[in-house]
């Protein structure tokens, strides 16, 4: 986790939000939005909405009332209490890649279908972070388990090798209900669960203004259970939301208000995130270029936008265009991750391992991103200014034309600097092998992963979850 001390970037006044409020408000009372869950229509007229067959109409009263009843700030809890995190305020909650159906093979130089041991290699990569917070999800697709059985064993491999915080799933209510059943097992029941925090999950909207049933039933589900939500847009300028970046705003602002509204009508004070994963797409190409600094500009502005309704806020994290581990993908990562952290996000997904936009998930990019989380929360730490730091003794008692190097103050601090997790720091010498960044981290990650021990987990409770997943096969 990241805490935040320098101050977040602003990218609009405070009356050009005001103008996107009012858009917003204007879109959804006049155009309304697209639900196709009848449950969730239903709930919504009953509470004030118009519906004209599957179209919402939603007023404003309606967003007061979940902006009101939303916390600002909630705790989640892992199975290890001390890696409970707190997400809201100044803290910068961190988890992996999402969603990827493809893995880079570094050493065969292309990409591949993810498979289930993929998922569980990178499961104990996040493990071993300092920095990953969450874990699960569909961290990558296991493209060789059922797709009924995928959500389930995908949460067993993050509890049983990790002991951090967790992801469920959103594919429907059926698995939105079996992810919290699992999560009670680990917790020690429903009466827990009930009252704590115990995983988040992302829900994502249909661009242009739908949301489908599958993810307003999960959504349901979960904000009845008080377990968190993501409520996530994926615009794309130029194809599913406008080609400017405060019209796709206010789209994606109008998906997102509607979401917590529904949340908020299901369980008032349900834990609630405003999230975006919208992105930019090249009109010469129509390829995605998450790359490009619009992306970050539309970081900034999401993540201004939910502090301006109070709300905690997610956005994307190392994201890259490039296909593989190269200075491409560093350069981009660092600028995304980095504008993400700036921008004030409050929960990042796909802090680490992405390359090709969302498509592909690699083992030596995840290590290069940890060095980059590393970096930018040294950087976000800020600098430290008291009696000892401002060094006044030490500065006169050297003096003038003096050296430090033998001064207490210098061996006192010597260890302040930052050191780094894969980055080299040594000199060039021509007789000596000098492997490049993804050649140092295809060598780590096979070496964490051999050395990797998963913290323990009673074994009455793997067995609970074994039969679980039993009972569901059957």
């Amino acid at each position: 986790m990241i805490t935040r001390e320098l101050v977040n970037n602003n990218i609009f006044t405070e009356g050009q939000l005001d103008k996107i409020h009012n858009a917003t408000v204007e879109i959804l009372q006049q155009n309304g939005i697209e639900i196709l869950s009848e449950d969730a229509r239903k709930l919504l007229e009953e509470n004030g909405a118009k519906v004209d067959e599957k179209q919402v109409f939603i007023n404003e009263k309606m967003i007061e009332d979940a902006l009101k009843s939303a916390p600002k700030k909630f705790t989640l809890h892992a199975r290890n209490e001390e890696n409970n995190v707190e997400i809201g305020g100044k803290n910068t909650v961190l988890a992996p890649g999402y969603g990827a159906p493809f893995v880079m093979d570094f050493d065969e130089g292309k990409r591949r279908r993810a498979v289930y041991d993929d998922y569980i290699k990178f499961t104990k990569l996040a493990g071993n972070s300092n920095f990953i917070d969450v874990v699960g999800g569909v961290l990558v697709e296991p493209t060789d388990i059922e797709d009924e059985l995928r959500h389930v064993l995908m949460l067993k491999a993050s509890a049983k090798y990790t002991d951090k915080c967790l992801m469920g799933s959103a594919m429907g209510a059926k698995k939105a209900k079996e992810s919290i059943e699992m999560g009670s097992i680990l917790f020690g029941g429903m009466d827990f669960v009930k009252d704590h925090p115990i995983m988040i999950t992302l829900i994502n909207t249909n661009s242009p203004l739908q949301i489908d049933s599958r993810m307003s039933d999960a959504l349901m589900v979960h904000s009845k259970h008080n377990q968190p939500i993501v409520v996530a847009s994926l615009s794309m300028t130029g194809t599913t939301a406008p080609t400017t970046i405060a019209g796709a705003l206010v789209q994606q602002n109008a998906e997102i208000l509607t979401g917590i509204v529904l949340s908020q009508l299901i369980n008032p004070g349900a834990p609630v995130i405003y999230g975006s994963a919208s992105s930019v797409v090249d009109l010469k190409t129509g390829n995605l270029a998450i790359g490009n600094p619009e992306t970050a500009k539309m970081f900034n502005g999401t993540a201004q936008i939910a502090r301006y309704y109070g709300l905690p806020s997610r956005g994307g994290g190392a994201l890259t265009d490039s296909l593989k581990p190269d200075a491409q993908a560093g350069y981009e990562s660092m600028m995304n991750f980095m504008s993400a952290v700036k921008s004030g996000f409050n929960f990042i997904l796909h802090s680490a391992g992405l390359l090709e936009n969302y498509m592909t998930m690699c083992f030596e990019k995840f290590l290069i991103d940890d060095e980059i989380v590393g970096i930018v929360d040294n950087y976000e730490a800020g600098i430290k200014v008291n009696e000892d730091e401002l060094a006044k003794e030490v500065i006169m008692h050297v003096g003038s034309s003096g050296n430090f190097i033998s001064e207490q103050h210098t061996y006192d601090h010597m260890r302040d600097l930052r050191e780094p997790i894969l980055s080299a720091k040594d000199r060039y010498f021509s007789n000596k092998e000098q492997p490049n960044t993804a050649e140092r981290a295809n060598k780590m990650y096979k070496e964490i992963l051999e050395e990797y021990e998963a913290p323990p987990l009673d074994k009455e409770v793997e067995k609970k979850l074994d039969q679980y997943i039993e009972n569901i096969k059957e």
